[in-house]
């Protein structure tokens, strides 16, 4: 179910505001995150336990960190807290990845390497885990309290606007909110016109341009205007679509209260790729900065490491984009650009 789908914009999200609003104040992270659960599993009800236990374990490990904080300890569970989500992580979204390309290495097949499973990629497992490695580096950092409310940390991590397609969320930003945020009509319509624009990018732009990329990426001999109009084409329906559904999460999530950040800010404007940047999927490339680029050193340990950092941290950004030899070469890319 996508926010542009039928079923979405005339089913499950007039029922779910009404609910959400006949709800008491104290009750209403219940609301979101059983009206969350149902969104996801509209796609698939069995990989919902898989997310529950992603929620329960960072949960976990917030108030161990919490409970053992200025020991060893604590430091230790924030790194097992830290691999348990990326062994999810790897598992579910590379491991099919990694054995094609390892038995295309050695020239033979998956299944002749005693590998017989194609495993499907959960929705929104590259954000959730994400969000979960997040929670636990801020509880270990003191950035954010480890919550002792676990329906709010779930409810945080299940909140279906930016499920499908982010943005990237962090429990700091929204603690406060979650213990009191303001509902208004003013606010209300504010998020209905902002889910507006974001769906009107999606629909009228993205998938009006979407086909003529498809098609053109579909030829076998292109002539140089109709690569040309192809490349412009799909830059038009990747922008449209992604800041689409930012917009969409940004006026979802403002209809319940709570404010995100801007994700994407006329990034096709930029004057240079470290602008860009700047600029694109803001909120992925923030928190990139903050949990991998940082703790690698960042610029504090000389040019060469940092352009390294850069160059791995842009690597490993494409990787997260999907598990394909294209987004490691495009992150490559940008890693390049960037050093």
């Amino acid at each position: 179910m996508v926010f542009s789908s039928e079923t979405f914009l005339f089913l499950f999200l007039p029922l779910f505001l009404v609910a959400y609003y006949l709800t008491p104040d104290r009750l209403r992270s219940w609301t979101i995150l059983i009206g969350s659960y149902i969104f996801y599993c509209w796609w698939r009800a069995d990989f919902l336990l898989l997310f529950i236990a992603v929620t329960a374990w960072a949960y976990g490990c917030g108030l161990l960190i919490a409970k053992w904080e200025g020991e060893a300890r604590a430091k230790t569970t924030m790194v097992i807290g830290i691999i348990g989500c990326l062994i999810v992580l790897g598992i579910f979204k590379y491991l099919n990845f990694f054995m094609d390309s390892f038995a295309a290495l050695i020239g033979t097949t998956p299944e002749n390497l005693g590998y017989h499973w194609q495993l499907i990629l959960p929705i929104g497992v590259s954000f959730y885990v994400f969000h979960a490695i997040g929670y636990i580096v801020d509880v270990f950092r003191k950035d954010t309290p480890a919550t002792r409310s676990f329906v709010d940390f779930a409810a945080f991590m299940a909140l279906f606007p930016h499920m499908i397609a982010g943005p990237v969320l962090r429990f700091r930003d929204l603690t406060d909110q979650f213990i009191k945020r303001e509902h208004s009509l003013p606010i209300f319509t504010s998020g209905l016109y902002i889910f507006t624009i974001g769906l009107s990018k999606k629909v009228l732009i993205a998938d009006t341009v979407a086909p003529i990329a498809d098609q053109t990426f579909a030829m076998a001999n292109p002539t140089m205007v109709e690569s040309w109009l192809g490349a412009i084409a799909y830059m038009l329906q990747l922008y449209f679509d992604f800041s689409g559904y930012s917009d969409m999460a940004i006026g979802l999530a403002l209809m319940m209260g709570f404010r995100f950040k801007q994700n994407f800010n006329t990034p096709y404007l930029s004057l240079s790729i470290t602008e860009f940047w700047q600029r694109w999927h803001i909120s992925l490339s923030t928190w990139l900065r903050d949990y991998l680029y940082i703790p690698l050193g960042g610029n504090r340990k000389g040019s060469a490491r940092t352009y390294v950092n850069l160059f791995l941290v842009m690597l490993l950004g494409g990787l997260w984009h999907g598990a394909a030899w294209t987004y490691v070469l495009w992150g490559a890319w940008h890693g390049a650009w960037l050093a």
